[in-house]
């Protein structure tokens, strides 16, 4: 068994992690004053589809491999060979499907898009083994390189694009360089094999673990892209570019914040999968730390949503800090909810992971078809998909903890409870907040002192602050 701790992978990730939020954060700032909200929200669209693809394309071998400790070389090779006719036929099926999508949208810029981001998805697809493979092995240094080039590369290279007029163009061209250096890196790091023949009867072992982990990847995929997908028809592209920016500046922190830890833990704790008391005690410290992380954020974001848009991407964009300000409120169960499917992996229960999958994507649809056709426009949409989430939070650990470590609820709800308060003295000074000041970077400097004196004041009572020490040990 392997001696890596979490607090240790997780650093690592964080190196990776941290580093493309940083390249990402430049690119994202240049092309905000580049290009348009409509050249956003035209590429949002087309990424939807592409990125059902390359969901498509998983059927959940990544996860596979690192929870079944008994499967071979040759059988990772095998199933490599299996992603590859996997990805070749989805990369021209979804260049046939370009042309539909193009009509029904009515912009024949999805031809052209459609073909590119077809490159994009190929080369998304083969990364699912290799990838698989370095988690199983924890070589997330490996890991962290690699996506600090790719990042890199791929956002200097976008940016040149768009200062000479690519548009939307520049924006596709960046998934295609990305996958690709990723692939480069995963191919000569973990050198798979390829055979024309494909081993039926492995794909059936596994079956019954990637199966339920494929299920969930799909209707997760339509909870998560749905709205994009109706704005874009009923609503227009260009407001879908202001709803699309403040939906990923929502995601930021979740991304690459508790994305820092959440890649981690399967491949860590797939080796207590036997122990439930194990895992839980990591679990229960994991959640603390999201909770308190989440509340800070979420706190700051509500408060200082004008300026952290108008910073980050200019003057154009006050719808998007609208919506910014309503999506800020799902950051604490998004940051939560961000741990729980490793959880589930860990414990060996996809079934249970897509049971929870499907009920809360049907949450969400239901969210956004309401949004979508009774708000009529991208505020009420905000509004109706941030309710979701807090939805989702709440069910999510219902069925973890009930269903899946069979603990008590009560008992989870004692470890967590100064959490909760701190929660909710924070929220009680950001409502009271009294600062007005015109100029932008101070404004927001104002409102995050603001912030977090109540945050620190909070953690310094209730003791909370030795989290951030006794954090995974």
């Amino acid at each position: 068994m392997s001696k890596t701790s979490i607090k240790t992978a997780a650093l690592i990730n964080a190196v990776g992690k941290y580093s493309r939020i940083i390249f990402t954060l430049v690119m994202n700032i240049i092309l905000a004053r580049i290009l348009s909200p409509e050249d956003f929200g035209i590429v949002a669209v087309i990424t939807v589809f592409s990125t059902f693809f390359v969901t498509l394309s998983d059927v959940g071998l990544s996860v596979a491999i690192v929870q079944d400790k008994t499967l071979t070389r040759k059988d990772i090779d095998s199933l490599f060979s299996f992603s590859f006719y996997i990805s070749l036929a989805l990369m021209l099926l979804f260049v046939i499907l370009s042309f539909p999508i193009a009509y029904f949208y009515e912009n024949k810029e999805y031809v052209g898009l459609g073909v590119i981001l077809s490159v994009s998805l190929f080369f998304n697809a083969l990364n699912m083994v290799p990838n698989g493979v370095l988690n199983r092995e924890k070589r997330f240094t490996d890991i962290a390189l690699r996506t600090i080039i790719a990042s890199l590369v791929s956002s200097v290279i976008t940016v040149i694009l768009a200062l000479n007029n690519f548009r939307f163009y520049a924006l596709a061209l960046y998934s295609v360089l990305f996958a690709f250096i990723q692939f480069v890196w995963n191919y000569f790091s973990t050198k798979p094999k390829f055979f024309w023949r494909v081993d039926w009867a492995l794909l059936k072992r596994i079956g019954g673990y990637s199966g339920y982990q494929f299920a969930f990847n799909l209707v997760n995929y339509f909870s998560r892209n749905l709205d994009n997908l109706l704005t874009g028809k009923y609503i227009g592209v260009a407001p879908l570019g202001q709803y699309n920016k403040a939906y990923n500046l929502m995601l930021t922190p979740v991304v690459n914040l508790a994305g820092v830890v959440s890649p981690v833990l399967h491949p860590i704790l797939s080796d207590f999968q036997d122990d439930k008391k194990a895992i839980y005690s990591r679990f229960i410290k994991l959640v603390k730390m999201l909770f308190l992380t989440g509340v800070i954020i979420s706190a700051y974001s509500w408060l200082a949503h004008e300026e952290i848009v108008e910073i980050l991407y200019g003057g154009n964009w006050s719808d998007a800090a609208m919506c910014f300000q309503l999506l800020a409120l799902a950051i604490i169960p998004q940051m939560l909810n961000s741990a729980a499917g490793a959880i589930f992996q860990s414990l060996g229960n996809t079934r249970l992971l897509f049971i929870n999958g499907l009920i809360n994507s049907t949450i969400t649809i239901i969210a956004i078809v309401l949004g979508i056709f009774l708000g009529g426009d991208i505020f009420i949409l905000s509004m109706c998909v941030c309710a979701a989430y807090v939805i989702h939070g709440v069910i999510s650990y219902y069925m973890l903890i009930r269903l899946g470590f069979k603990f008590s609820l009560i008992d989870f709800i004692k470890d967590i409870y100064k959490e909760i308060l701190i929660m909710v003295v924070v929220f009680a000074c950001v409502l009271l907040c009294p600062v007005y000041v015109e100029n932008v970077f101070l404004s927001a400097l104002l409102k995050g002192l603001w912030t977090l004196v109540p945050f620190c004041v909070g953690l310094a009572v209730s003791g909370e602050w030795k989290i951030l020490r006794l954090l995974l040990k």
